[in-house]
């Protein structure tokens, strides 16, 4: 995999220095003065990448790189629900009825499987989407990178963006999940598709994710080291869906954080996506976001999208389109709505170096 290709956050294959510092990334890592409306609600976590809040108050967030998952209870009770063995990642955390779900990843995006911790604690496989993947790979037959370029323009190509056109590759990485209706959905940033999973396991590609489109401009080309003979063509990213949501109206909304550079270099490609799940229909309905990695929906059709770099909250109003930025924060993960306030993991790669005093958190604000 290469940076143009795929966002290094969420691959889980590179060190979190390399998350934190690589040049094709550029992360907003300052610290923000602190707001009065933010309630802390847990502190010292690892890689808080995704969370799940009950309604009664009850978070659950994973420890991505850590490979364990949390629960805290209102009390502030700490215990590790579920845990993998050194290498592997626990993500895609959701709660639905008492039953939490949750991935385990592994490997170069080869290894991904569903399981569920059901109320009397015990844990369960639900699905295998690796197995899947190798079966359906599902965006196959799309296209990704370069158009137009003649071959002496390809051959000066550096490596990491070669080749210059590619179909999609056999890989997963379910990053988000939620459940409607006895139905798991699951948004597998690996295999850029929205995907369903039945009650006895069964799964089936909702979605694929469409590729995002960029112009080659003579910045992009310059600030990402492509030749000048670039400037001008479109270059097809992976969608990369990185959180899969019930809206009100029973769609499912799906983030999308377009594989590349995550410093605005070639736009901002990220998107919000709205899925029919009786058919698949995928439409567009939020753009212009960058990095977004947690989506929360309102009862009132108004969107919420954590954008990881970017270091904001945005909120987009029911039928706008239009992202406004909500909340300044340091590098937010995911999102949640439960007990009328909004919640997010906050600092989520802080503190995730060999040594370092874990720093992530989950904070919660009031709701406009």
């Amino acid at each position: 995999m290469h940076p143009i290709r795929r966002s290094a956050a969420l691959a889980g294959i590179v060190s979190v220095t390399t998350l934190v510092t690589g040049s094709m990334i550029a992360p907003t890592m300052a610290a923000r003065a602190p707001d009065p409306s933010a309630r802390p609600e847990v502190r010292g976590l690892v890689t808080p990448l995704s969370l799940a809040v009950g309604d009664e108050g009850t978070v659950h967030v994973s420890e991505n790189f850590a490979g364990r998952l949390v629960e805290v209870t209102p009390d502030g009770r700490r215990r590790v629900v579920a845990s993998v063995r050194r290498g592997g990642e626990i993500g895609a955390v959701s709660v639905h009825e008492g039953v939490v779900t949750y991935a385990v990843s592994r490997g170069n995006n080869e290894v991904g499987k569903i399981r569920q911790v059901r109320a009397d604690g015990t844990d369960r496989g639900l699905a295998d989407l690796g197995r899947h993947e190798r079966a359906d790979n599902a965006d196959g037959d799309v296209t990704y990178g370069f158009s137009s370029l003649s071959r002496k323009c390809e051959a000066r190509l550096p490596g990491y963006v070669r080749p210059a056109r590619y179909t999609g590759h056999v890989e997963t990485h379910p990053y988000a999940s939620t459940s409607h209706d006895g139905t798991v959905y699951v948004a597998d940033a690996g295999a850029n598709t929205v995907v369903a999973i039945s009650e006895a396991g069964d799964i089936s590609t909702l979605a694929v994710v469409p590729p995002a489109k960029a112009k080659v401009t003579k910045s992009m080309a310059r600030r990402n080291g492509l030749p000048r003979c670039t400037v001008g063509s479109r270059y097809r990213f992976e969608a990369v869906p990185t959180d899969v949501e019930v809206g009100p109206d029973g769609q499912l909304y799906v983030t999308s954080l377009p594989g590349g550079p995550e410093d605005g270099s070639v736009g901002r490609l990220g998107a919000v996506y709205r899925i029919d799940p009786g058919t698949g229909a995928i439409e567009k309905v939020v753009r212009g976001l960058l990095s977004a990695t947690g989506l929360a929906v309102a009862d009132n059709g108004d969107i919420y999208v954590a954008e990881l770099f970017g270091g904001r909250i945005v909120r987009v109003a029911d039928g706008t389109g239009e992202p406004t930025t909500l909340r300044r924060v340091t590098l937010p993960g995911d999102l949640e709505i439960a007990g009328g306030r909004l919640w997010a993991t906050t600092e989520v790669l802080v503190g995730a170096g060999p040594g370092e005093k874990p720093g992530g958190m989950v904070r919660s604000f009031p709701l406009p």
